[in-house]
């Protein structure tokens, strides 16, 4: 049997970059049952909705869907059920720390295999104002037309 060697992207939380400020990210194992990891092996899985929570001292997933596996029978899993994330007493604790200040919460930003074992980066996120919204995508635009202007000027040298 071959191990698995690398990552191995899944999903990506695209629209938590656009809506917190990212401060701190974790790498957590993902507790799941044998449907889930085939339809993620398959790359199905939505973490739009997704926000961790920190119960009795362990870290849940919420809200994340992992549609069921097409060839499942009645063992399936729901398909929003709450996942236990693996993560080390001082990482807890460090989370719960700071998740505790005021305005912080938890979200997933990607799903992934690592080494053939399922693992998703959490950060620790404050959420943005509609203004910051407004300047992020104000900046990338800027950027994205300086870019553009750089390539003209050096593809005008080439010629």
């Amino acid at each position: 049997m071959v191990k698995e060697q690398g990552t191995k992207p899944v999903a990506q939380n695209k629209k938590a970059r656009h809506d917190y400020h990212i401060d701190d990210t974790w790498e957590a194992g993902l507790v799941l049952v044998g449907t889930e990891v085939k339809s993620l092996r398959a790359g199905r899985a939505n973490l739009v909705d997704g926000f961790a929570d920190i119960e009795n001292g362990e870290v849940w997933l919420h809200n994340v869907h992992i549609p069921e596996y097409s060839q499942g029978t009645w063992t399936n899993h729901m398909a929003r059920r709450k996942r236990k994330l693996l993560l080390n007493r001082a990482e807890i604790n460090k989370i719960e720390r700071k998740v505790s200040a005021k305005g912080y919460t938890l979200v997933p930003l990607s799903l992934y295999f690592k080494d053939g074992r399922a693992k998703v980066e959490i950060a620790l996120a404050r959420g943005k104002k509609e203004y910051d919204k407004r300047h992020t995508i104000a900046e990338r635009q800027a950027n994205r037309e300086k870019e553009q202007a750089i390539g003209r000027r050096l593809k005008g040298r080439s010629d």
